[in-house]
C-alpha cells in the first residue's frame, strides 16, 4: 500500500488457459473475434447415461431439456517438467490435470529465473461440484452397496460394473478432494512455497482469488503470485441441475443481453494468470499484459442466485474505481457478468461520477455474486 493508501499498481505478467475448442490462448483469442460459438453436442461417453436417455424436451424430474454444452475435448495431459511423482499423477481427475497444464503454461510464459519459488504462491477459484472423478468413488460405493442390498447372495454383477472400471481410471485418491487440492497441487508440481488456497465464491470466484493474490503481494508476503479458475465438473450434474433451475438455454445458445436470450449453457475450463508488483515485473523484463489498479468486493445480501441486487453491485464497483482512482466514463471497455440491465445501467451511472482519471485506462471486468 501506498502512504495515501492508495492500493499499489499489480501487473499481470502470464498468461494460461485452456476452454472449449480452443486448446490454447491465440485459439480462444481468434474464437471471440470471430463470433465462434464453442457449444455443440455432448459428446458420448462423457456422461453415465446416454445424452439422449437424459433427454426429454419438457422439463422432467432427473432429465434435461438441452444436451448442448461447452465441453473440453480432444486434451490430453503431458506431464513433463512437473514436480510430481508417477503415483501422484496416476488415476488423477481431469479437473487437476487442467490446473496443472494450465499453470505450467501462465508460469512458463512470465519472467521466473530470478524468483525465489519460495516467495511464489497460488490462489485458484474450484466451485464446489462433482467431477468425473469424485463421482466415480461416490458411485463405486454407493454402488456396491446398492448392488448388495438389492440382489443379496444371487451375485450378479449388476449394471454397476461399469462404474468400477470408471473408478479404476480415476483412482488417484486426491479426486476426493477436488474441491480443497487444486492450488496445493499445482504449488507442488511447480516447487513453489509462498501459500496455497483453493476457494469457492461461485459466480465470482476467479475474480476473489485474483483478489487474495493481489493482496499477497501488496503485503509483501509473496513476490508472484499464481490466480485463476478451473471449472470442470461432472457435466450431466450441472446440466441437470440448471434444468431444473429452469436456467439452461433449450436452444442451446448463450446470448446474455439479448432479447431472444433464453438462458444459459454449461461450460468448463481453466484460466491462470501470474501477478508481480508492477515495479519488480519492469525490473525483470517481464511482458506486462495488463495493470491491476483497484478490486472491490462486497456481498449483495438482497441478490439470489440468478438475480443480483444493484446497491450490492454498486459497493463492489464504487470501491474499486476508489481504488484505482479513475471514473467510469474513463473505461473504453468493459466485460460484465450478466444481470439485470437496470443494476448495470445504474452502476454505470452512479460509478461515472467518482474519482479522477490517470491516463492509460482502457478496460474494467466485473462481477456480482
Amino acid at each position: 500500500m501506498n502512504g495515501d493508501t492508495t492500493p499499489s499498481l499489480i501487473a499481470v505478467v502470464g498468461l494460461g488457459g485452456l476452454f472449449p475448442q480452443a486448446p490454447d490462448l491465440d485459439t480462444f483469442q481468434h474464437n471471440i473475434q470471430a463470433r465462434i460459438d464453442a457449444s455443440r453436442a455432448v459428446p458420448p461417453g462423457r456422461w453415465v447415461l446416454d445424452p439422449q436417455d437424459a433427454y426429454d424436451p419438457v422439463l422432467a424430474l432427473d432429465r434435461v431439456y438441452s444436451t448442448r454444452a461447452c465441453v473440453v475435448d480432444g486434451f490430453t495431459f503431458d506431464p513433463g517438467g512437473l514436480q510430481l511423482d508417477a503415483d501422484t499423477l496416476r488415476g488423477l481427475d481431469p479437473l487437476y490435470e487442467m490446473v496443472l497444464h494450465v499453470g505450467r503454461q501462465a508460469f512458463d510464459d512470465a519472467a521466473t529465473g530470478t524468483l525465489d519459488r519460495r516467495r511464489v504462491g497460488v490462489t485458484l477459484a474450484a466451485i464446489a461440484l462433482p467431477t468425473d472423478g469424485s463421482s466415480a468413488i461416490t458411485r463405486e460405493v454407493l454402488g456396491r452397496a446398492f448392488e448388495a442390498t438389492l440382489l443379496g447372495a444371487i451375485g450378479t454383477v449388476g449394471t454397476f460394473g461399469t462404474e468400477t472400471q470408471r473408478a479404476v481410471v480415476l483412482s488417484s485418491p486426491l479426486n476426493a478432494h477436488v474441491t480443497a487440492r487444486p492450488a496445493s497441487l499445482l504449488a507442488q508440481a511447480l516447487g513453489l512455497g509462498g501459500g496455497s488456497c483453493t476457494l469457492d465464491a461461485a459466480c465470482a470466484s476467479s475474480l476473489c482469488a485474483v483478489k487474495l493474490a493481489c493482496d499477497e503481494l501488496r503485503a509483501g508476503r509473496t513476490d508472484a503470485m499464481l490466480a485463476g479458475g478451473v471449472s470442470r465438473p461432472d457435466s450431466l450434474y450441472t446440466q441437470m441441475g440448471f434444468s431444473q433451475l429452469r436456467a439452461l438455454s433449450p436452444s442451446g445458445v448463450c446470448r446474455p443481453f439479448d432479447a431472444d436470450a433464453d438462458g444459459l449453457v454449461v461450460g468448463e475450463g481453466a484460466g491462470i494468470v501470474v501477478l508481480k508488483r508492477l515495479d519488480d515485473a519492469r525490473r525483470d523484463g517481464d511482458t506486462i499484459y495488463g495493470v491491476i489498479r483497484g478490486i472491490g468486493l462486497s456481498n449483495d445480501i438482497a441478490g439470489s442466485l440468478l438475480a443480483a441486487d444493484s446497491e450490492g453491485q454498486l459497493r463492489a464497483m464504487r470501491e474499486a474505481y476508489r481504488q484505482a482512482g479513475c471514473p467510469r466514463t474513463s473505461i473504453s471497455s468493459s466485460a460484465t457478468e450478466p444481470v439485470r440491465r437496470s443494476a448495470t445501467a445504474s452502476s454505470s451511472r452512479a460509478c461515472a461520477r467518482c474519482g479522477t482519471s490517470p491516463t492509460g485506462v482502457r478496460a474494467s471486468a466485473h462481477s456480482v455474486r
